[in-house]
């Protein structure tokens, strides 16, 4: 067994301000030693997402207790039999879904459906079985087989991809999930095409990070859409052309300053608001792409006969379509060679005690992508 420092959620929580309620406790939990398969991580980095924050309220279901996190890097300590593509000493982004390789998802190219990964994830478990974290006696569940807001992490060696050693620790978690999921919906999953114009509803991490990938894919017009005057500035500088302000008549102002809709439209904001402004932002025969986790009981009301008419395609993406053995060390590159600057997306960096004071920034909007440093 091995000890380490954890973030442990035994209940969820909405009571705000999370800085005070303090939903995450800082405990030393108990690790097995890597079995078959399996890799022993030092966590370099980590960094909050949204996703984190529907853990914490149970707006997405979870098996308690758990160690949330699914945005990292780190530095591989120690490897199970038959782990052959990495070694001691590797520098690892950690992914937040398993690919097994074998199913006929992975067989088929689509590693982020991977079948196995997903039901493994579900489960609190890792892709080799487990749960491998106790506390006091207690099973403790693995977040998106990883659990990453902790020192150290036991995962599925199909959870981690290598990465040069150069890269910045506080970097390269960055590209464990708000890289793919945005950049990568633009490119991949949207097919946007030199020249096009993209709307991007909502800009935390994955719409700054889709901002950058609409920059890399060549957009002639890219249309931030927030509610806050901070963030449309932020997005501004990141090479955003337009900006607007959240809202009912959204929608209706990007139809008129581009004469029609954009060519793909995309919801990175995990509201159903925001996936309305995309969706009647997008021109007809028009690509609208959501990306973000609405609470699984939002409703939605579609207008089929329009829906016909307009010839819209609707497509659900996740982790960016990103297949990560290939996607990261491209966007890697991307990224030392100056062409894709995801160091702005950082916004605070602070340790691991200061865990809760994250998640509110968080979840009161005032973050990009936070650091957290083990």
């Amino acid at each position: 067994m091995v000890s380490f420092k954890a973030a442990v959620l035994e209940k969820c929580m909405t009571d705000r301000p999370f800085s005070k309620s303090q939903p995450l406790a800082i405990e030393t939990i108990e690790a097995e030693r890597p079995h078959d398969g399996e890799v022993l991580v030092r966590i370099n980095a980590a960094s909050l997402c949204r996703s984190d924050l529907s853990v914490i309220t149970g707006v997405r279901a979870w098996p308690m207790p758990i160690v949330p996190g699914h945005e990292a890097s780190g530095t591989v300590e120690e490897v199970g039999n038959g782990v052959t593509q990495l070694s001691p000493g590797d520098q690892v982004v950690l992914v937040y879904q398993a690919q097994c390789g074998a199913c006929p998802c992975c067989v088929a190219g689509d590693a982020h459906l991977c079948e196995p990964g997903l039901a493994a994830n579900r489960a609190g478990s890792l892709l080799t079985g487990g749960p491998r974290l106790s506390f006091k006696g207690q099973k403790l569940h693995h977040h998106m087989g990883l659990s990453a807001f902790a020192e150290m992490a036991i995962v599925s060696e199909h959870s981690l991809v290598k990465v040069d050693t150069a890269l910045p620790p506080d970097i390269a978690a960055l590209f464990g999930c708000a890289v793919m999921c945005g950049a990568g919906s633009v490119i991949n999953t949207g097919r946007v095409q030199a020249g096009e114009t993209v709307v991007i509803a909502g800009i935390g991490g994955v719409g700054a990070s889709a901002i950058l990938g609409a920059r890399l894919a060549g957009a002639g017009r890219i249309i931030a859409v927030d509610p806050s005057p901070e963030k449309r500035t932020v997005a501004a500088d990141l090479g955003a052309t337009d900006t607007v302000t959240a809202g009912p008549g959204a929608a209706g102002e990007i139809l008129e300053m581009t004469g029609g809709g954009a060519d793909c439209a995309l919801e990175t904001a995990g509201t159903l608001e925001a996936f309305e402004t995309a969706y009647a932002s997008a021109r007809r025969g028009g690509r609208v792409v959501n990306v973000g986790l609405v609470n699984p009981a939002t409703p939605f009301a579609l207008d089929l006969a329009a829906h016909v008419t307009s010839a819209k395609a609707v497509t659900g993406s996740y982790m960016g379509s990103c297949n990560p053995q290939v996607d990261i060390p491209k966007f890697v590159e991307l990224y030392k060679e100056g062409r894709f600057p995801v160091d702005r997306l950082i916004t605070h960096r602070m340790p691991l005690g200061d865990i809760n004071t994250a998640l509110e920034n968080m979840a009161a909007s005032k973050a990009l992508r936070q650091i957290i440093i083990p």
